[in-house]
């Protein structure tokens, strides 16, 4: 199948490659030049383990190709998919504007008969708002309108998109689920047909119902390390339960950071004031999450008192494992909140080249053991693989041997080396007897 993808950056990335990997004749569409000249030179805007290989194999391949011209992108395709990554600022308000006009920019060219398949964020409402735009200006012609809500996760995407779940997929007529089944069937078997909002608003749930997953987990946390209960322990007692399970998202550790979720629990609540419906649960959410991101910056200033002068080594300062990507990453906000406590900072991050130009003053260590030496506490942030192999000596050379792990990243056996003191989400601060 013909299928063009709108909108390269993460998601469509990865959506390209996969699909030209399964065969289908795959054009590649940006608005931004320079983007796809990289994508034409096998280069994706940003590290996702095996993007890179299978960019250059749908290259060589002839299956993939990359277009700076709507039309010769999008003329021929059955399905132009959607994949733009919504802008989010820093408030968690999703420019979702900015998607639906490059949606309508390229619906001249889409052929009669072919399907609008949307899998970028935007609130629920969206496609049928789609629907009568261009009713109004097409002249009668027929283009259909459908939803398929992305399910790819940073550091993991080829293997999710490849082995997913389920797909969910909304649509309107018979005759475009037919041109998505054989899209889709390429993918999984695994497909839940609904209506598009139902698709859409499914987007919203899952990832509204993760949001309140995390931050669940994590007052409950904040609890147990009162009271003398470890909340590892805690979550193995819920995850049992066959009501809840193994895969919940109960698991102690940082806030959760990104935008992802949070733009979603941010469409829901502006749903529920457009409707004046109350949504107390929903409306709680980020103010949870918002406190517990500062639970690293507490526990240092617990520990240290005043920063000024003191030496912090952060390990770890992308949003992930498995990528580069910095944006809304909550080391970076630890390390700006530890500058502007005029502390010294060190990073390490196998990811990480280069720092933002008001990082200039972080020092980025070649190696982890770098970073720690001589410091007075190291912080944790970000569960790379290759801290958990951590050797004891990397941490014998710390000044004070503070050693602040939010999602309990290293292997339990430091928190039992001697001179240690291992702080941790969930851990409590005393034993009751």
């Amino acid at each position: 199948m013909k299928v063009c993808v709108y909108g390269l950056w993460h998601l469509g990335a990865v959506t390209a490659a996969c699909l030209a990997a399964a065969g289908h004749e795959v054009r590649g569409l940006d608005p931004d030049p320079k983007r796809i000249d990289d994508f034409r030179h096998g280069q994706p805007p940003l590290l996702e383990p095996g993007l890179e290989s299978l960019l250059v194999a749908g290259l060589d391949s002839g299956k993939l190709q990359f277009l700076d011209d709507a039309g010769d992108a999008v003329r021929g395709c059955k399905v132009l998919w959607v994949t733009f990554d919504t802008p989010v600022d820093d408030d968690d308000q999703a420019d979702t504007s900015f998607v639906m006009d490059r949606i309508r920019d390229v619906l001249p060219f889409v052929d009669d008969g072919s399907v609008v398949l949307v899998s970028s964020q935007l609130p629920v409402g969206s496609c049928r708002e789609l629907e009568r735009d261009f009713a109004r200006h097409s002249k009668g012609r027929d283009i259909g309108f459908a939803c398929s809500p992305e399910n790819l996760r940073l550091g993991k995407a080829i293997e999710i998109f490849r082995n997913p779940d389920r797909i969910v997929i909304g649509v309107r007529a018979a005759k475009h689920r037919k041109v998505l089944e054989e899209l889709f069937e390429t993918i999984t078997p695994r497909l839940v047909w609904m209506s598009v909002e139902s698709a859409e608003m499914t987007k919203h749930a899952l990832n509204a119902f993760l949001a309140i997953s995390v931050t669940y987990a994590n007052e409950i946390a904040a609890l147990s390390e009162r009271v003398g209960a470890d909340a590892k322990d805690v979550e193995r007692g819920l995850k049992g339960e066959a009501r809840i399970g193994p895969g919940a998202y109960l698991s102690p550790g940082p806030a959760f950071a990104g935008g992802t979720l949070a733009r979603d629990v941010q469409f829901l609540t502006a749903l529920a004031l457009e409707t004046n419906i109350r949504t107390p649960l929903l409306h709680s959410v980020r103010e949870s999450n918002d406190h517990h991101r500062g639970w690293p910056a507490r526990k240092l200033e617990e520990v240290l008192g005043s920063l000024e002068g003191k030496t912090v080594a952060v390990w770890g300062l992308t949003y992930k494992p498995g990528t580069d990507t910095l944006r809304r990453s909550s080391s970076v906000e630890l390390c700006r909140w530890l500058l502007s406590r005029k502390a010294s900072v060190r990073a390490h991050d196998p990811g990480v080249r280069e720092l933002p130009a008001d990082l200039s003053s972080v020092r980025l260590c070649a190696s982890a053991q770098d970073a720690a030496d001589s410091a007075d506490a190291l912080v944790v942030m970000t569960a790379w693989p290759e801290y958990r192999q951590i050797e004891r000596s990397a941490l014998g050379t710390m000044k004070q041997s503070y050693v602040i792990d939010p999602a309990r990243v290293l292997p339990p056996a430091v928190a039992t080396l001697p001179g240690v003191r291992y702080i941790a989400v969930g851990v409590p601060k005393t034993l009751l007897p």
